[in-house]
């Protein structure tokens, strides 16, 4: 159920164990780079993480080259990038990660046309999922329902051995459960009521080009404002600024460019100055995160997976959604082909909630600190105090520290487990050496080059 990322990934993933695959996908599928109505972020700026390469890259080789074929951008971070983080600016340090910033239809269209190529996989385009069939013991297929046409009134069933829930943070799962005599998941929630506005424009002075790629203010509990721009493939930037509950940022194009002036700094304000507008703002205001325990013991059925976005949204201002549902097909894929192992429904759904666990952890972490916070799991654990103590010493260092920094990079762009943090060089920094300077002013230029 869904043809986006995580839908996509999985089905080319089952495709190895399965006669047929069926994806269900509510739009129809464009030709091209458009984005498509049921991506809610589609217009929203996306940035492929390292870890989601390295997964990308495994389940479909050389897809990295197509990707910079087809001109999507490649910043080196630190370098690349003009960013502020918890009031700091960052050094502009050799490159010792690299993310893509190409619009999330051109990765998608890339990865489609890879995946529908295997004639095994085959599409059921501009059709609802309106309910499951089976008990509360075992999922058996999926009702559908088209969404034009004389039969648009009527339901139909297509049984299956398998139903994946890739439908994304809106899924109707949890009722449909219900209906059945199953029990819906735990959901976990932490919602800072952050929301935000993106718009295309063409620059016209050389800001944001040549050594500078891009700019990025994260938000903080200190500066809640955030925002920034990203290159696209075609030479443009995606300006995107963020505000908290009650704040939050206009969709009026000339209140848009106002907006900006509370970042706290000018730089991308006097940018915006010059450059030319080329699409209108776009709103987004659902960016809680939420969790949702299939995993836990209860009456859930046998023969139903939950992935991508339909298992566990992220606050997408952290970037991660696109990498989660790479990692979670590889987990898919390495849990179906354990020898030592049967795949029980629960054994996987444990291994695709613990591929998603750290990008939970950070995006979770961060949201539950912020001010006006809400939902379920804002406590956190009795644990967390301490581990809340030493990253907060990791913040402090990341800015201007190298070997912190390359540790936390490796960490955000989850291409390296947390206990990287916990390495003897990072723990002798973090625990025992002030914070190195940072930048008092935005850094016009990088410091050096790192390995392409």
């Amino acid at each position: 159920m869904g043809g986006s990322l995580a839908g996509l990934l999985a089905a080319h993933v089952l495709a190895g164990h399965a006669e047929r695959v069926t994806v269900v996908e509510r739009d129809r599928f464009p030709d091209g780079t458009k984005p498509r109505p049921g991506v809610p972020q589609g217009r929203h700026p996306h940035v492929l993480l390292e870890g989601g390469q390295v997964a990308l890259e495994s389940l479909l080789p050389g897809f990295l080259a197509e990707l910079l074929a087809a001109g999507a951008p490649r910043v080196g971070m630190p370098s690349d990038m003009v960013q502020r983080q918890d009031g700091r600016w960052l050094r502009r340090l050799p490159a010792t990660t690299h993310i893509y910033t190409g619009s999330r239809a051109q990765l998608e269209e890339l990865v489609r046309r890879r995946v529908l190529a295997n004639p095994v996989i085959s599409t059921v385009e501009g059709t609802d999922v309106v309910g499951l069939l089976g008990d509360a013991s075992r999922v058996r297929g999926v009702l559908l329902r088209d969404r034009s046409g004389d039969d648009r009134e009527n339901q139909r069933a297509l049984e299956a051995d398998l139903v994946v829930d890739a439908s994304g943070g809106g899924t109707k799962v949890p009722q449909w459960f219900t209906a059945i005599g199953a029990e819906a998941p735990h959901e976990e929630t932490i919602d800072t009521g952050l929301a935000y506005a993106s718009r295309i424009y063409r620059g016209k002075s050389g800001v944001l080009d040549g050594d500078t790629l891009g700019y990025y203010v994260y938000p903080s509990p200190t500066e809640v404002h955030g925002g920034g721009a990203l290159p696209l493939e075609d030479g443009t930037h995606l300006v995107i600024v963020s505000g908290l509950r009650g704040d939050e940022p206009p969709t009026d194009d000339d209140e848009f460019e106002t907006y900006t002036k509370r970042l706290p700094h000018p730089l991308l304000h006097r940018w915006l100055d010059e450059a030319e507008p080329l699409s209108p703002a776009f709103g987004y205001r659902r960016t809680a995160n939420i969790r949702r325990r299939f995993d836990l013991p209860g009456r859930h059925p046998a023969g139903f997976l939950a992935t991508g976005d339909a298992l566990c949204t992220f606050n997408p201002i952290y970037g991660q959604g696109m990498a989660v549902a790479a990692l979670s097909a590889v987990a898919l894929r390495d849990a179906l082909a354990d020898p030592r192992r049967t795949p029980t429904t629960r054994r996987v759904q444990r291994a695709l909630l613990a591929a998603s666990r750290q990008a939970w952890d950070i995006s979770a972490g961060a949201d539950r600190k912020m001010p006006g916070a809400v939902g379920t799991a804002v406590a956190g654990e009795p644990a967390d105090r301490v581990v809340d103590w030493y990253l907060r010493r990791v913040q402090e260092r990341y800015p201007g520290d190298p070997v912190v920094g390359r540790a936390f990079r490796s960490v955000l762009t989850l291409s390296a487990p947390v206990t990287a943090l916990f390495a003897p060089p990072v723990a002798r920094a973090v625990l025992f050496r002030a914070p190195a300077p940072a930048p008092t002013e935005p850094p016009a230029t990088p410091e050096g080059r790192g390995p392409e």
